[in-house]
């Protein structure tokens, strides 16, 4: 049976498959945010281990900035459209990479990293981020 669109244009089964597809794409799925925070908490604490100028002083403080990082970065692509990654985008996903790190210092007590340190730490994390499957930023 086909189904009229609002342009008059006959819409198969096929195309209401699709549609439901893309629309479950863009639903919020607990499993994948749980997945991406775990994934941002451990590239970030491999960059703060590997980083000079950058730490973290507990695990706490690396939750919630796994937490900080994922909601900045959201909001970052949600509004301008750039991907906070600091390799997929290049320099423009690098600098906003970077910014986001050092904005994090200002929100989460524990968390520490100089202006150097969240330019080195955005490079570790994009190599980081290279090598460990998912999404850390």
């Amino acid at each position: 049976m086909d189904i009229l669109i609002s342009g008059g244009e006959p819409m198969d089964n096929n195309d209401k498959d699709r549609n439901k597809t893309e629309h479950r794409d863009n639903d919020w799925d607990i499993g994948q945010m749980l997945i991406r925070l775990l994934v941002t908490a451990v590239v970030v604490g491999i960059a703060a281990y590997l980083t000079p100028g950058f730490s973290i002083n507990s695990l706490w403080s690396l939750l919630l900035a796994a937490v900080v990082i994922a909601v900045l970065d959201h909001l970052v692509q949600r509004f301008t459209g750039i991907s906070a990654t600091p390799f997929g985008r290049g320099i423009t996903g690098f600098i906003v990479a970077a910014i986001i790190l050092y904005a994090t210092k200002f929100i989460v007590p524990g968390f520490n990293i100089t202006v150097w340190g969240a330019i080195i730490g955005a490079l570790v994390i994009g190599i980081v981020d290279a090598i460990i499957p998912g999404k850390a930023m």
